[in-house]
C-alpha cells in the first residue's frame, strides 16, 4: 500500500478511535442535546460522523445525487451502541477497501456528483478532513455547551 495512503489512514483511525471514547463518556439522554435551535443535535451529529467513512467512499466513487439522496434516508442509527459500531464497521469498510487499491487507482480522478474532480487520494483526504472536522465540533459542543470534558487526547 502507498505509504502516503497508509498515513492518511492511520489518522483516520485515530479520529475513529477518539471518537469511540467520547461516545463511551456519553449517555443516551445525551444524544438528544441540541446546543443550536435549528442545528444538529449530539447525536445527529454522531449519526452523521457514523456514516462518513461509507457515504465520502460512495461519493469518490461517483456516486450520483440521485444515489446519495436514497443512501442517507437508509440509514438510521439510535443508539450509542448502534453509532459506535457503524463508526467502526464503516472505518473498517473504508480501510479495506482502499488497502486494494494500486498507485494508479489512487491517482484516477472522479469527479462528484456536485463537480469536483479529485484523485482518489485527494478524496481519502477530504475524508479525513471531514471526520476531523465534525469530531472537532462533537469535542466543542460537549465542553462549550453541556460542561462535559470527556477526557480524550485529541492528537497522539
Amino acid at each position: 500500500m502507498n505509504i502516503y495512503c497508509k498515513s492518511a489512514l492511520h489518522q483516520i483511525k485515530v479520529a475513529v478511535t477518539t471518537i469511540v471514547e467520547m461516545i463511551e463518556k456519553l449517555t443516551e439522554n445525551d444524544l438528544q442535546k441540541r446546543p443550536t435551535p435549528n442545528k444538529q443535535s449530539i447525536g445527529e451529529l454522531l449519526e452523521h460522523i457514523a456514516i462518513i467513512c461509507e457515504a465520502d467512499s460512495l461519493i469518490s466513487d461517483g456516486a450520483s445525487q440521485d444515489k446519495m439522496n436514497k443512501f442517507y434516508p437508509s440509514v438510521s442509527y439510535k443508539s450509542l451502541n448502534e453509532i459506535k459500531e457503524a463508526l467502526i464497521k464503516n472505518h473498517q469498510f473504508l480501510e479495506d477497501k482502499l488497502m486494494n487499491f494500486t498507485e494508479v487507482e489512487l491517482q484516477e480522478e472522479v469527479t462528484s456528483y456536485w463537480g469536483v474532480t479529485y484523485s482518489r487520494y485527494e478524496w481519502l483526504l477530504e475524508i479525513v478532513a471531514h471526520i476531523y472536522h465534525h469530531r472537532g465540533q462533537l469535542h466543542a459542543m460537549l465542553i462549550h455547551c453541556y460542561g462535559i470534558d470527556p477526557k480524550v487526547p485529541l492528537f497522539e
